[in-house]
């Protein structure tokens, strides 16, 4: 028998299950709570329910909704990578990066692999399995939740933009927003998430529409529609101009901000030449561009731009008016970048 993940259950589901075996309507209202304020790790933890409850739970319910493949930390201590393995056999990517000022973004997975095939990107490589269920997205953030409350710490913030691209699962990946905001499950607030696209501009359209307080973010990584075609190759279907025309639709309205993301490439996408194209793309719109030092892959022809050359671009930009930011360079030494740690567990394998 295979078992339903607990995580993909709504309450009235979790009631009518419970109901169907002769247990009274608060009991779920219990498993509930346990689930999301006590974010337990076992059902045997559900101390206020009866053992053979607990027991047919167990049975006939999945909590974990992956097992541990590999783990690592920074030296720093403040970037911890986490390789899930699915009972299916695939595999996906978590991270938990910790700042000075006491933040802690959870950077959470929508798919198993990714179908955008960008060219620096490790996930882009593997190829597309398959989409997470709301309940393994959801999975991921209580795994964190939990950890950190043991420590007395707490999640602050939470980006879509570990393996997969998330507008690619946009149902699954909305609700499971919608479901960790809900005050009787996470309440994590809206403005706590954000969503970061390559570009898929039917969706970006259709988020518009939900006039959300969820933060939209968009990789862009090139000013031009040759280069990023070559990067990104779904801007052979969503090119530039269309990009930012739904870009700028989004912010007309929801009078939100919305972040460009820009991986900086040595002798790729870090010349002057693109700053200014850039800055130029961007003009009079309510944006702020994160500039991201790449974290490379290893036999990978892409290599991260040095420090002065990504001081240089992030100059360009603001003396051209366009906020931006320095992304603090994490987990370099721990594969930290998105589908790294599965690539490298692969390849163990592989060689037995």
């Amino acid at each position: 028998m295979t078992q339903s993940l607990i995580y993909d259950l709504s309450l009235d589901d979790l009631t009518g299950a419970l109901r169907a075996w002769g247990e009274p309507a608060y009991r779920a209202r219990q498993v509930w709570e346990w689930l999301y304020q006590h974010k337990v790790d076992d059902f045997a933890a559900m101390l206020n329910l009866p053992q053979a409850l607990r027991e047919r739970l167990a049975a006939e319910f999945r909590l974990q909704a992956f097992s541990l493949e590999a783990e690592q930390r920074s030296s720093d201590g403040q970037t911890v990578k986490r390789l899930w393995r699915l009972p299916d056999g695939q595999m996906i990517e978590s991270v938990l990066m910790a700042y000075d000022d006491d933040r802690r973004t959870a950077c959470i997975s929508t798919q198993a692999g990714c179908a955008m095939g960008c060219s620096f990107c490790a996930t882009g490589q593997m190829g597309f399995q398959r989409n997470l269920t709301r309940g393994e997205i959801v999975a991921q953030v209580a795994h964190f939740l939990r950890s950190l409350t043991q420590e007395d710490k707490r999640l602050t913030n939470i980006v879509l933009m570990g393996m997969g691209e998330p507008f690619h699962n946009y149902d699954n990946t909305l609700a499971a927003i919608q479901w960790m905001n809900q005050p009787d499950t996470f309440g994590i607030g809206a403005r706590r998430f954000t969503i970061s696209t390559v570009g898929i501009v039917p969706m970006i359209r259709r988020f518009t529409a939900e006039n959300s307080q969820v933060n939209l973010a968009v990789s862009l990584h090139a000013a031009d529609n040759e280069l990023r075609s070559k990067l990104i190759p779904v801007n052979r279907k969503y090119p530039l101009e269309v990009l930012l025309q739904a870009c700028r639709d989004y912010v007309d309205a929801t009078r939100r901000r919305i972040t460009f993301e820009w991986a900086l490439i040595q002798d790729v996408n870090d010349s002057d030449e693109q700053a200014h194209k850039l800055a130029g793309l961007l003009r009079n719109l309510l944006c702020h561009v994160n500039l991201i030092p790449l974290n490379p892959i290893p036999d990978s022809p892409f290599q991260p731009t040095s420090n002065e050359a990504t001081a240089r671009f992030a100059q360009i930009l603001r003396d051209a008016g366009v906020a931006t930011t320095v992304r603090l360079r994490r987990g370099i030494e721990i594969n930290a970048g998105c589908g790294q740690l599965r690539r490298a567990a692969i390849a163990k394998t592989d060689r037995g």
